[in-house]
This record gives C-alpha cells, sequence and structure tokens, in this order.
C-alpha cells in the first residue's frame, strides 16, 4: 500500500515552511512491527535477521531464541547455537552498553562506532572509571588483552590477574577498564541454546581472526536503525545506541532522507524505501524476551504501548516478560517448572475479546514448543485483569 495512503492521518509545519506528514500512534507501531519481523512471521536465514535488527539484546543468554522464534517462520534454535558455536555470531557490548547478539561482520563494524558510549559509561556511569586514577590505560589494555588472547578468563579472572600487576588498584575496576574500553566477547558454551555456562571472555579479534573496522563514522548505523525502528526522531536514536551527536549526524544525511511527525508534533525521520504498512493491518499476538528491543529502541515508547499498560505492567516482578497484543505491549508472560509439569502464565493488562483469548492461547502453545518440547503436562493460565 502507499506510504502515504496507508500512514498519513494529517500534516503539520515545521520551520522553515516544511510540511510534515503526521503519524499516529498505529501507523508507527505497524511499521514498526513490520520492520521488527513481527507483524508476520517470516523466512529468513538467523544471521540475516539478526543483522536486519541490528543485533538482539542478549543480556539473558536465551533471550535471543525467543526473539528470533517471534520473527521467523519456522526457526530452529540448533541454527543460532551453530552460528555461536562456528564464531558467525557473538555476544559482545555494544548500543547502550549492553550485551547484543551480533554477526561477526556487525561485531567488527559496530563496536568501534558505538565504543564512546563504553568509554562514556566507564567514566560517568559506573564506580569503576574513577578508581583508575594513576594507571597507564594503555598498558592496562595492552596487559587485559594479552591475558585474555592467550586465556580466556572470567572478569573475576581477569582482576586477580590484573592486580597482580597494579596491587595498589581495586582489581574489579582494572578489570572493568579493559571490559569497557576493549572489544570482549563472551565465548561459548555461554549462549548456547539449553546451555548454560559463565561469562568467559576474550578479545574479538582474537575470537573472530580478523581485527575491528576502522571506520567510526555514526552514518552507517543511523541508516540501518530506521531501516529498522523508523519512522523515528533523533531522541529515538540516541536512546538506541547510547550515542551523543547525533542531530549533526541526522543533518548531514537529511537530503537522502524523508521526514514525518508525530502526533506531537515531533519530528521524525526515515529511509526512502521504509515501508509503512496499513494502520489497520492485523497483528498477531507475539511473546517477547525481556529486553527485547523492540520496547527499549525508542526516546517516545508510546507506538509501543499505553500509559495505562507500561504502569500495571511495571508493577509485575523480576522474570516476566512482555506479550504483544494487538501490536502493543498489553500483558506479561512467564514459565514456571511445577512438580506436575510446566506452566506458562499470562497476565493482560486489559480484559481480551474471545478472539484475542484464543489467539493469546494459540501462540502460547507453540511458546511451549519451543521451551518446554518434553514436558509431560502443560498448561496455559491467563489471569483476569482487576
Amino acid at each position: 500500500m502507499p506510504a502515504a495512503a496507508a500512514s498519513s492521518v494529517a500534516t503539520v509545519g515545521h520551520p522553515g515552511g516544511v510540511v510534515a506528514k503526521v503519524l499516529g500512534q498505529r501507523a508507527l507501531n505497524r511499521a514498526l512491527l513490520h520492520r521488527q519481523l513481527l507483524l508476520r512471521r517470516v523466512q529468513m536465514a538467523p544471521a540475516e535477521a539478526i543483522e536486519h535488527v541490528v543485533g538482539l539484546q542478549a543480556q539473558l543468554p536465551q533471550a535471543p531464541y525467543v526473539a528470533l522464534w517471534s520473527r521467523l517462520d519456522g526457526f530452529d534454535p540448533d541454527e543460532l547455537s551453530t552460528l555461536i558455536s562456528d564464531r558467525e555470531a557473538v555476544r559482545i557490548a555494544v548500543m547502550r552498553a549492553t550485551v547484543h547478539l551480533l554477526t561477526a561482520r556487525d561485531c567488527l563494524a559496530l563496536r568501534p562506532v558505538v565504543q564512546p558510549v563504553l568509554t562514556r559509561t566507564l567514566y560517568s556511569s559506573s564506580p569503576y572509571g574513577r578508581k583508575l586514577e594513576g594507571v597507564d590505560v594503555d598498558e592496562l589494555l595492552a596487559g587485559g588483552r594479552a591475558l585474555l588472547v592467550a586465556q580466556p578468563r572470567t572478569n573475576s579472572e581477569l582482576a586477580a590477574a590484573l592486580h597482580e600487576r597494579w596491587p595498589d588498584h581495586d582489581a574489579q575496576s582494572l578489570a572493568y577498564g579493559v571490559h569497557y574500553l576493549s572489544p570482549l566477547v563472551q565465548i561459548p558454551p555461554r549462549g548456547l541454546w539449553r546451555r548454560s555456562g559463565r561469562a568467559v571472555l576474550t578479545t574479538a579479534p582474537a575470537w573472530l581472526g580478523r581485527e575491528l573496522d576502522a571506520d567510526t563514522s555514526a552514518d552507517s548505523l543511523v541508516l540501518r536503525y530506521l531501516a529498522a525502528f523508523g519512522p523515528a526522531s533523533v531522541a529515538d536514536i540516541r536512546n538506541w545506541s547510547g550515542l551523543t551527536g547525533l542531530r549533526e549526524v541526522v543533518e548531514r544525511l537529511r537530503p537522502e532522507l524523508r521526514t514525518f511527525a508525530d502526533e506531537r508534533g515531533r519530528e521524525l525521520f526515515d529511509v526512502p524505501d521504509g515501508p509503512l504498512p496499513d494502520p489497520d493491518t492485523p497483528a498477531e499476538p507475539r511473546f517477547l524476551p525481556e529486553y527485547d528491543n523492540f520496547f527499549l529502541g525508542h526516546d517516545d515508547r508510546s507506538r509501543v504501548g499505553d500509559d495505562q499498560d507500561r504502569v500495571r505492567l511495571s508493577r509485575s516482578t523480576i522474570g516476566w516478560q512482555p506479550v504483544l497484543i494487538d501490536g502493543f505491549i498489553r500483558g506479561a508472560w512467564k514459565i514456571t517448572t511445577q512438580r506436575w509439569g510446566t506452566v506458562l502464565r499470562i497476565e493482560p493488562t486489559r480484559a481480551l475479546s474471545t478472539y484475542d483469548t484464543a489467539a493469546v492461547e494459540a501462540e502460547g502453545a507453540t511458546l511451549l514448543d519451543l521451551i518446554a518440547p518434553t514436558a509431560e503436562r502443560r498448561d496455559i493460565q491467563i489471569t483476569v485483569p482487576d
């Protein structure tokens, strides 16, 4: 459907006399669902999907499996495990200084671009940077990297080894200095399907056999973000990436971009070919992992849910994960194991229609097929909102 017919609900004037089409909440929601592969499952290889959405949040080692299962038709978790085992995908801190699962190619390309985010986090947002005063940072990084190349180690093991060289400084701060300022990857078995393991670290070049890219320009990253999350504001790009100075980047790219506005008049940017589905396009339920970028990828999160739903969900306990109903976050899910079997508990934030209840139960049954395929008994419990 043509973008104007599908998404233009009004126009708004901007400085300089530019008139922008206004995109409402549902138009932005459907655009995000489509670009995040959540409007309908697609047939796509896991590596291609990971690059398409510019990485998957991976603080929780099993989260990328649920994320891809929600997006890909016929997803086989063993395919993703193979990517990780074969060093074609890695877990590394990148956007917002958080752990993401990236392809090897994106690891080498994106980490140099977002390194300023990790440097700023070390010295401004963590307790470790100020404890490195008096340490030659270049010497620290050279020593830390040499240790990790010689033998992959946990952060604690790295701290102990570094403390032998700098006994007058806090051991954990030494290790985290290396962690934030060096491209360190977490190696298998951590991150493999149904496997567990400590976060054992080595350097990305050592693990992948290639050096990081030299280009640190954010232009390509901004364009990829807009393709996967747009239309979006500069504040949205900043929130997702953690980078500052993005207004200058966007202004430089403006001739290549199209512009819209949201219902509050904020300017939104987009790639020329970014799809804008009809706002009334149906969206089936989806179960997402706890830190999915679908709902962390914007400063203004109204496109993924209403305030009343977010307030209700914020009261949920740790471990509950979001449920999309009609494309918006309107519930949470959690799987527990009982003596008699496995339970998927779903807590909607609003009363569900008969259709939505049946659709949520059907999607929940396929989630249990993924997570508890051998359980003798499985149960789905949907609570009634207060």
